[in-house]
Formats: C-alpha cells, structure tokens, sequence
C-alpha cells in the first residue's frame, strides 16, 4: 500500500514542485504587488505548499532526511508568507488562528532536530551537516519574528508586506535548492554536494536584504 501511495505522489511532487520553480522564477523578476503577481503568487503558494506536504508524506515511505527538511520549510516558509497577506487583507478578525501557531510551532521544532542532524553529521566528518544548522538558524530566525508579529510586538507598520516577501523568496530557494541537490549527479563531481544546499540561499539572501529595506521605507 505504501508503495502505492509512494508511486501516485512522486509525479505529483515532481510537477508541483516544477510549476512552483517555474512560477516563482517569473514573479521574482516582475513588477510585484500588481494583479498578475497577485495570481501568480497564489497559484505558486499551492504549487508549493503541495510539493512541500508530498515531500515529508514521501520522506516518511522512504526515509530520506532531504526530503524531510526541504517539506516542511517549504510549507512553512510559504504557508506564513500567504497567511500574513491573508490577515492583512482582513479587516475585521486578522489576529493569528490556529493554523499559524501550528506552522510557526512546527518549524521551531523541525529546527531542533535539525540542530541534532547537522551536529551528528559534523561528528561523522560529514559537512552536509552544516546545511543542516543553516536551515535550523534560517527557521529560528522566522520563527521568533513570528511570535513577535503574532503578539503585536513588531515595529514596523508594514511587517505583514516584509514577511510575505522574505517568506515567498524563501519558499524559492527551497525549490531551487531541492532542484540543485536532486540534479547534483548532472554537474561537476569535483563540486561538494553541501555547495547545491546552500548556494541559492547564498545568492538569494542579499536580495531579500535589499527588497526588504526598499519596501520598509
């Protein structure tokens, strides 16, 4: 049965997550905020979202640590990104519900055993270990940045606007990164596998930095 349930998801993993590349790509270097971005965006946050919950469903059939981490900050990168535009546009009833205590309380805890992961594999001689402890660091990052919004202790009046941003963007380089490390056998042998894990965050993280500070004046 599971392996039923494995062949039926694997094609849905593959297109879903190729949509989502393909559809964040175009909206990365696009006119943002516009109706066609506002379309795009959500047909990206499913694409996504559905790779991100069929690679942690196909990760526990097959037990596959990649998968693992890359599913659940894809669902929650992308999951809060939609959700605080979602409680912005709402004018009446926009505090956090209960689904984004559970996003945000999922990643903290993922992060943990990331930290486990990346600090066994470091003991092992293994650097694959350190992509482990950068995701975890990435994800404690949102994660008390979440608590802050959810608490109203933020300071800045469009944080809803930057954490949609920086959330979305990262729900792209989980894609990207998935694609890099899956594709890794097509490229160079000389190259460290631990390159693909982090080299999209590496590109991608001074752009968030410089769109969050053009969108935070």
């Amino acid at each position: 049965m599971s392996e039923i349930l494995y062949n039926i998801l694997l094609p849905i993993h593959i297109i879903s997550g190729g949509m989502g590349l393909t559809l964040g790509t175009g909206n990365l270097i696009r006119r943002k905020g516009d109706a066609p971005h506002r379309r795009i965006g959500k047909l990206f946050a499913a694409a996504m979202i559905t790779a991100g919950i069929s690679a942690i469903v196909l990760s526990m059939i097959h037990p596959n640590y990649f998968l693992t981490i890359v599913g659940i900050f894809t669902v929650y990168m992308v999951g809060t990104g939609h959700r605080y535009i979602l409680l912005r546009l709402r004018e009446v009833d926009n505090e956090a519900k209960n689904l984004d205590w559970v996003l945000t309380i999922g990643m903290a805890i993922a992060g943990v055993l990331f930290i486990v992961f990346g600090i066994r594999e470091l003991i092992g001689h293994n650097l694959m270990g350190i992509a482990y402890l950068v995701f975890a660091l990435i994800g404690f990052r949102f994660v008390k940045a979440d608590f802050n919004h959810y608490k109203s202790q933020n300071t800045r009046h469009n944080y809803w606007l930057l954490a949609h941003l920086q959330r979305m963007t990262g729900g792209y380089i989980a894609s990207l990164t998935a694609f890099l490390v899956v594709n890794a056998d097509r490229f160079p042998s000389f190259i460290p596998g631990v390159v693909y894990w982090l080299l999209p965050t590496v590109i991608f993280t001074p752009l968030i930095i410089k769109w969050s500070r053009e969108y935070g004046k």
